[in-house]
């Protein structure tokens, strides 16, 4: 069967030293039905060079403070000229020529709305953050238990279902899970695909992590269907954080990583802090003063 033709948009900020990976990993793909998209967010490492030499069919570039990733999202799924958008971040690198096969194979099921690939840390990987790549995409992935997983750092949609509502612009954190969950609710599916690999990872400072979860905390409180009051200190923070000191402790021993374990504590209290700040700001936010969707 010929294979359909389908827009791949990537995502790019001064990830220069990934993109000479991350772009012949693209013109290595067995399936070459493809044309690519990139939206550069006003990189000054090179990256727009690189970039150019891999001769997108658009190329937008947009300065640094006029970012809004739910506003990237729906910019290139509007260019696109395909129905299944499939998105990349600059510096997730596709393993191997059978990364994109996958993804737009799953998304020719009319009720799948979205797709997502698994992702492998990369050697540097910091123990704590490697500890969550396992639980989000490992062989026994814990995310497969929980309410709602999804990431859009190697990822797909259908255009179709896309036009109905899109990204909503008005979140700065977590636009893909708020989307995705609107898609389930819907009755559309989201689809993980485990043979679809990129390399990825960050090694986040405590401030870098603290921002990260203020933010996702932040979002959460746009879709939470509990009480607010359950999301509190004893709870989420500090037992949540003794939770994270045990799984950290035995994830480091078991990989004779234990050196790496007060790393991992002082990134999981900075975390919990976070999570409960940025979720009372936002429920301030998108539930005092404003609905979500308005």
């Amino acid at each position: 069967m010929h294979d359909p033709f389908v827009s791949i948009i990537l995502r790019s900020f001064n990830e220069g030293w990934a993109l000479r990976q991350t772009l012949p990993a693209l013109r290595a793909q067995d399936y070459t039905n493809w044309e690519l998209i990139v939206i550069d967010s006003g990189s000054t490492d090179g990256s727009v060079e690189l970039i150019r030499e891999a001769k997108p069919r658009h190329l937008i570039c947009i300065q640094p403070h006029e970012y809004n990733p739910a506003a990237v999202l729906n910019r290139g799924m509007e260019l696109a000229r395909a129905e299944f958008g499939i998105f990349l971040n600059a510096d997730a690198t596709p393993q191997g020529g059978g990364w994109l096969r996958p993804l737009v194979g799953a998304l020719q099921d009319r009720q799948t709305a979205a797709v997502f690939g698994r992702q492998i840390p990369r050697p540097d990987c910091r123990a704590v953050y490697a500890l969550d790549y396992e639980r989000c995409f490992g062989q026994a992935r814990e995310s497969a238990r929980w309410a709602h997983f999804f990431s859009m750092v190697s990822s797909g949609l259908r255009k179709d279902i896309w036009a109905k509502r899109g990204f909503l612009e008005k979140m700065e954190y977590s636009e893909d899970d708020e989307y995705t969950r609107w898609c389930c609710a819907q009755g559309y599916r989201v689809v993980y695909c485990p043979d679809s690999v990129v390399m990825h990872s960050h090694n986040y400072t405590p401030e870098q992590a603290y921002k990260r979860y203020f933010g996702e905390g932040r979002a959460l409180a746009a879709v939470w269907t509990g009480q607010p009051e359950s999301v509190n200190w004893p709870r989420t923070v500090f037992g949540g954080w003794l939770k994270d000191l045990a799984r950290d402790l035995a994830y480091c021993a078991g990989r004779r990583r234990l050196s790496e374990w007060p790393h991992a504590a002082r990134i999981r209290w900075q975390q919990r802090r976070a999570k409960l700040a940025g979720f009372k700001a936002g429920w301030e936010f998108y539930r005092t003063h404003e609905t979500i969707h308005s």
